[in-house]
């Protein structure tokens, strides 16, 4: 029922009211008394939200429900109001006929695989502990209107986090910085208030609240955000900064306004938050370019599967400094154990303030070609596992941590299927062009073996 991102898909098919009502249902049995509810701004949202509260104080829970906020707004509520659960109605970056469940611990960190597990084993066996008449749980909105009590105090250590950030030295505040904020017509409105807190120009696009995505597709990829990216260069602003529609995910775009890849992102934040002997977490699919930044500073990488959830359980470990993907998410865990996209915006601003240039410092990192790529079909599951076969056939050096990972003296590719959409994603990488096109047609060459062999 869950996959790396807990549950998703389109709205009445996959996710409906009577999944959302069972989930609540399935949490409180589980012995959540105290839950925390939010959502994005997808019309769904309504109707699923409802269910899902039905579902909680029908076996007892009592819900405090913070509204149209950001993932991160909603997850860092859990943990302030004593909470033992948090559940976020969202979809984040799928498309708008979409919908989802998130469910996240007392300390705001999303719930691992086993934790997943016994909710979906409650909800398939039905075991619901109903209350009776007198111990129905009770519902509180806090603020839910516009600027509602979870956004303010989210906003409050962001605000603190762009006039005094930068790894471990204290810097002016960035009161003379110009900021483009694409929300994406998402929930992250709270960037742009800190920002603008913090003393910066900030101009927003795409600022109305609208869960069908008109300005452009909820994903920030380089391809959905050339507007964004015109704006920075027309502006002369200093960075830009782009959510998904919950806002857990943030890009970036340089002053020269381009479109920062987001294994360059990851670079540049683990090489500021790791000295020493520190490790940071990172999926399987990340660049060769981290761990050589990493490298510099003493520092090195530790994989995880592809998964938000996966790289916060590592990066709650005591030698890891710091967690990442380059797909977007970001996780400080002394500072929050979510992936919090206002937060790493407030974060590169202040580097920037720093710094001076974003382009510099992205164009100081090395460069390496990464080819990326999915491939849709229905049998993901079992296209990847004939292509295992496949590569241990062929390759020595094969990992199964997630997906098929082969690395050869040129590089490395990765096989693996998304735990979201119906694809399977192609990963290679190498420091040499034309290696690095061999290794991904390599990949993508297993990939349709495998799927003919299974038509």
């Amino acid at each position: 029922m869950f996959g790396t991102s807990g549950v998703r898909g389109p709205v009445g098919e996959e996710v409906t009211a009577d999944l959302a009502l069972d989930v609540g249902r399935a949490l409180a049995t589980d012995g959540a008394e105290t839950v925390v509810v939010g959502r994005d701004a997808r019309d769904s949202g309504r109707m699923l939200v409802r269910a899902l509260v039905a579902g909680l104080t029908e076996c007892g829970a009592d819900v405090v429900d913070v509204g149209v906020e950001a993932t991160p707004t909603v997850a860092r509520a859990v943990a302030r109001e004593g909470a033992d659960a948090g559940v976020v109605v969202t979809a984040s970056h799928n498309p708008a006929p979409d919908n989802g469940i998130k469910l996240w611990t007392e300390s705001g960190r999303a719930f691992g695989d086993e934790r997943n597990a016994r909710i979906t084993d409650i909800v398939e066996a039905e075991s619901f502990a109903l209350a009776g008449h007198d111990g129905i749980g009770a519902v509180e909105e806090r603020d839910v209107v516009a600027g509602g009590d979870a956004r303010r105090l989210h906003e409050r250590p962001l605000r603190e986090t762009c006039l005094l950030y930068t790894s471990l030295e204290t810097v002016s505040p960035p009161d003379d910085l110009s900021v483009v904020v694409d929300l994406g017509n998402g929930v992250g409105r709270v960037t742009a208030d800190a920002l603008h807190a913090a003393g910066c120009d900030v101009e927003t696009l795409n600022g109305q609240r609208d869960g069908r995505f008109p300005g452009r597709p909820s994903e920030p990829t380089a391809a959905n955000c050339e507007t964004a990216c015109e704006v920075v260069a027309a502006t002369e602003a200093d960075l830009g900064v782009v959510h998904d529609g919950d806002a857990d995910r943030m890009m970036a775009i340089d002053e020269r306004g381009r479109f920062v890849a987001g294994d360059a992102l990851l670079a540049l934040f683990a090489r500021r938050e790791a000295g020493d002997g520190d490790r940071v977490a990172v999926p399987v699919d990340t660049s060769l370019l981290v761990a050589d930044a990493l490298a510099e500073v003493g520092a090195e990488v530790t994989y995880t599967p592809v998964g938000d959830a996966y790289v916060a359980a590592e990066a709650a470990k005591p030698d890891v400094a710091f967690g990442g993907e380059p797909s977007g998410a970001w996780i400080w865990p002394e500072r929050t154990p979510c992936p919090d996209g206002p937060l790493a915006a407030c974060v590169l601003t202040a580097l920037v303030g720093a710094e001076g240039s974003l382009a510099a410092l992205v164009d100081d990192l090395p460069d390496y070609p990464i080819r990326r790529d999915s491939i849709r079909t229905d049998s993901k599951r079992a296209t990847v596992e004939r292509v295992a076969e496949l590569a241990g056939e062929e390759f020595d050096d094969v990992s199964t941590l997630d997906g098929i990972r082969v690395g050869t003296d040129a590089g490395w590719f990765l096989v693996r299927a998304s735990g979201t959409e119906p694809l399977v994603r192609i990963t290679a990488e190498a420091r040499d062009e034309g290696d690095a096109e061999g290794l991904f047609e390599t990949a993508r060459e297993l990939v349709e073996r495998a799927a003919a062999n299974l038509d």
